[in-house]
């Protein structure tokens, strides 16, 4: 009866396998979804100034003033932000200005008190940690073209952190529904979460993550079937970038691996 799983997983990891073929591009989409919340909240920010400018207002009672420079920060950061890390251009800072976006918006919104949208913000700003960590150089040796043979720590403990914050996301898809489908859904959501985040069967357990939080951003968030008037329909819209942000961290994982830090590196040694 072992051998039946341990074949499924194998099939599994060859079907992986034909999609890491297209390593190349992986990246660049992974990207594209990560910075795809950051750039339509900056979007928002434009089409909806004096909406954003009076909530501010009205929120927090700091003025017009502190209210226009807080939604200009918000629009060019975020926009700035996304332009940098598509065209590779300071990923460093470009990851600082969006992570210091993150935690602005956590405070000016309230989010801090509101476990969800935390656990989510959390979520993103693993994503953020991954794209910096692909960034980063690899350790040279100090004998040109000698590869060192020292970790680079710095990135796996980027790539660590960010796996341990991405699994943040999974916690609020948790329903406590008597429900076979829900019931399965957070059984197979928990297993994968783990397994992603203790760095195990990493680059499988990250792209069955992709194809299962898809489905469900598409079913819960659907944004396009709400009428333009209903305040629903943002709250969905903001809801489903953030999701596809998570989404473009786990596709980051799937090209990079795991890192130093994991079962996977481990193995490899033993």
């Amino acid at each position: 009866m072992a051998i039946v799983p341990n074949d499924i997983v194998a099939k599994a990891e060859d079907i992986a396998d034909q999609i890491l073929r297209y390593k190349s591009v992986l990246p660049t989409i992974a990207r594209l979804c990560l910075i795809s919340t950051f750039l339509e909240d900056g979007l928002r920010m434009w089409f909806q100034w004096n909406e954003q400018k009076d909530y501010m207002d009205m929120s927090w009672g700091c003025g017009k003033f502190l209210a226009t420079v807080f939604v200009l920060i918000n629009l060019l950061g975020q926009l700035g932000g996304c332009v940098m890390v598509l065209g590779r251009y300071k990923v460093p800072i470009a990851c600082g200005v969006l992570f210091f976006i993150v935690v602005l918006q956590t405070f000016a919104y309230s989010i801090l008190w509101d476990l969800q949208f935390l656990f989510r913000n959390l979520a993103l700003i693993g994503a953020l940690l991954l794209v910096l960590a692909e960034s980063r150089v690899e350790s040279r040796s100090l004998f040109a073209g000698v590869p060192s043979l020292g970790d680079n720590k710095p990135k796996n403990y980027l790539q660590l952190t960010g796996r341990i914050l991405i699994a943040f996301m999974f916690i609020t898809l948790l329903r406590f529904e008597i429900s076979f489908l829900q019931i399965v859904q957070d059984i197979l959501g928990s297993v994968l979460m783990v397994l992603v985040t203790i760095g195990y069967k990493t680059k499988l357990s990250a792209l069955i993550l992709v194809l299962l939080l898809s489905l469900l951003n598409v079913y819960h968030n659907a944004w396009w079937t709400i009428p333009t008037h209903r305040p629903l329909r943002d709250f969905l819209k903001y809801d489903f970038f953030q999701t596809l942000s998570v989404i473009g961290g786990l596709l980051m994982i799937v090209s990079l691996g795991p890192g130093g830090v994991s079962m996977d590196e481990h193995k490899k040694k033993w």
